[in-house]
């Protein structure tokens, strides 16, 4: 079944908190299934000035408060800039708060202004995922763990209290480095792909979807068992705002907006995130019809 999902804004536009909550509302009535949040400190550019979103969980604390039915997580998670074992514990948390609709996205981080900026090691992010990936899933799962690596060290660490689901969220893993999906794939349900991957088009995705295929059969586990999710940049007429130019914009009407919908779809993404452009709370009321386009399309 396919879901839907939004993407708040990011550096964009800095939205307030006051008008978040707007968006966030906004989306669960008119039908979107999911709301994610990026999770990024600062960007710098050369030749632009430093740009940053709000902090990712302090936001994703709020928006489960604030809804009722929608899935939330964030999109995704740099596992390097928190201790791993407070990850989780964050993630339980939230999965309490939000009784039980937070789907847990990960990642190593690649901008490497943000580490320099706040004191993360940026050279050796993969090695210090690898750690953190097992701690964090261990400790959701398994709920203790003892752990002596070469980045990080847990002694008789126990997750207390439990959230709603016993084995804790789902995983998600945004990446296509190899190295990585062989890690995580064996344990993750949902996999995320940016539009900038793909072009921003259904046959850009293709190479994609085969690359995490073979991983996944390389690790053991059948492709289908992992729910392919993706980002799509979308806009209606009109828009000015400057495009990733790693990506092709995909811009219409409703009826339009829908066909790359389920276009996507078609080619098994069952999980997509929508970058609307521009995000205000008149784009996201006026995407619910793009959302009725699609269900009428959809089986029973």
């Amino acid at each position: 079944m396919l879901k839907i999902g939004f993407h708040l804004p990011e550096t964009e536009r800095i939205a307030p908190w006051q008008e978040i909550a707007t968006l966030c509302r906004t989306a669960e009535e008119v039908g979107f299934d999911s709301i994610w949040i990026p999770d990024h400190l600062i960007y710098r550019y050369e030749n632009e000035g430093a740009t940053g979103p709000w902090e990712c969980w302090s936001l994703l604390s709020a928006v489960a408060a604030i809804t009722s039915r929608v899935e939330i997580g964030p999109l995704v998670l740099c596992t390097n800039f928190r201790n791993p074992a407070m990850i989780a514990k964050m993630a339980a948390t939230v999965d309490e708060i939000s009784n039980g609709r937070l789907i847990l996205g990960l990642g190593a981080g690649w901008h490497e202004p943000e580490y320099l900026a706040y004191g993360f090691d940026f050279g050796n992010r993969f090695g210090r995922f690898r750690e953190a990936f097992t701690i964090i899933r261990t400790l959701l799962t398994e709920h203790t763990i003892d752990f002596v690596g070469k980045y990080f060290t847990l002694h008789d660490c126990e997750l207390v209290p439990l959230g709603p689901r016993a084995a804790g969220p789902p995983l998600m893993i945004g990446s296509r480095g190899a190295k990585i999906l062989h890690d995580t794939l064996p344990y993750v349900d949902y996999w995320n792909g940016w539009f900038a991957w793909t072009g921003n088009t259904a046959a850009g995705y293709l190479p994609l979807r085969d690359e995490i295929d073979t991983a996944a059969r390389e690790c053991g586990r059948e492709p289908a068992e992992v729910v392919r999710t993706m980002a799509i940049l979308l806009s209606f007429p009109g828009s000015t705002y400057p495009v990733d130019p790693r990506a092709t914009l995909i811009q219409g009407e409703p009826e339009q907006l829908a066909e790359a919908v389920l276009d996507l779809h078609a080619l098994g993404v069952d999980h997509i995130q929508v970058v609307l452009q521009p995000n205000g709370p008149a784009e996201v009321e006026r995407f619910g019809r793009v959302l009725e386009i699609i269900r009428a399309q959809q089986p029973a």
